[in-house]
């Protein structure tokens, strides 16, 4: 993994999150930052607040203490909207497709954002409108060529194999351009061919495009793999941070996946295993 620990200006710093649901706590003081040009990996076990995270970085929840400041803007206070036209996108554990459009149509409704022609001038189809489409469908057929889906392109999402949809998703999110990409379980419900394409993917997108990324993953051995720093919540508090090296032999993480630990954990730690 290449160093990224020197001083960066963070792309996104989340300070002192708290997030309630009635008398229940989904995050506790939690703070972290992104640095350009990173995978950052926020993990837990189940329950631990790692969606709850990203639903604030992403406006679908409004932390009721604390800031989110991405790009110079505190995210708190922008309406949901507007954060994908600030450099956002994401992806979901349950895919949100439209299921009843085809692979290319999904991909250029992630477009709106990007289109600067009024409903008038689109309807009518003529000149600029018309060359705006066209520069669109170039960005979403290279977007496609790029995650191998030219065989899918015209099929109904609805009708794709689960490991196919997920990389529709992933394509869409894409579509945004965004500076900083979220991941909720990009490999949940995936065989292990299907895992190996997506992590291939992750990889492709961080270094051929420069893109930062927030990945949410079970997966442990992809996680290790791929991230630079590592961040760990456990009932909605942060009780770790560090490289996965760090991560791996750390107490605390040990004992939130596995229980009480009767001996010093060592480079073979069962964290690296889960």
């Amino acid at each position: 993994m290449p160093n990224l620990t020197a001083v960066h200006s963070p792309l996104l710093r989340a300070e002192n999150l708290d997030l309630f649901f009635g008398g229940l706590s989904a995050l506790a003081n939690v703070s972290f930052d992104i640095r350009p040009g990173e995978i950052l990996a926020l993990i837990g076990p189940n329950g631990a607040g790692k969606t709850s995270a990203l639903n604030c970085l992403n406006g679908f929840y409004r932390p009721q203490r604390g800031k989110i400041l991405f790009d110079g803007h505190d995210l708190t206070r922008t309406p949901t909207h507007v954060i994908p036209r600030l450099g956002i996108a994401r992806t979901f554990q349950n895919i949100a497709l439209y299921t009843g459009m085809t692979t290319l149509d999904n991909l250029m409704a992630a477009r709106h954002i990007h289109m600067k022609q009024s409903m008038l001038a689109s309807a009518l189809y003529f000149g600029p409108a018309h060359r705006e489409e066209m520069a669109h469908r170039r960005v979403i057929e290279e977007i496609i060529d790029f995650l191998e889906m030219e065989h899918v392109r015209k099929a109904i999402v609805g009708a794709l194999p689960y490991g196919l949809r997920k990389r529709v998703e992933l394509g869409r999110a894409l579509a945004l351009e965004p500076k900083l990409l979220l991941l909720d379980e990009p490999m949940a419900g995936m065989n292990v061919e299907e895992k190996e394409d997506m992590a291939r993917f992750i990889l492709d997108i961080h270094e051929r495009r420069g893109m930062t990324i927030l990945l949410v993953e079970h997966d442990m051995g992809l996680v290790m793999d791929i991230a630079h720093r590592v961040v760990v919540l456990d009932f909605g508090v942060k009780i770790a941070e560090g490289t996965p090296d760090e991560i791996k032999v750390n107490p605390e993480v040990i004992r939130a996946y596995l229980g009480e630990v009767k001996r010093q954990p060592t480079a073979d730690s069962p964290i690296s295993k889960l």
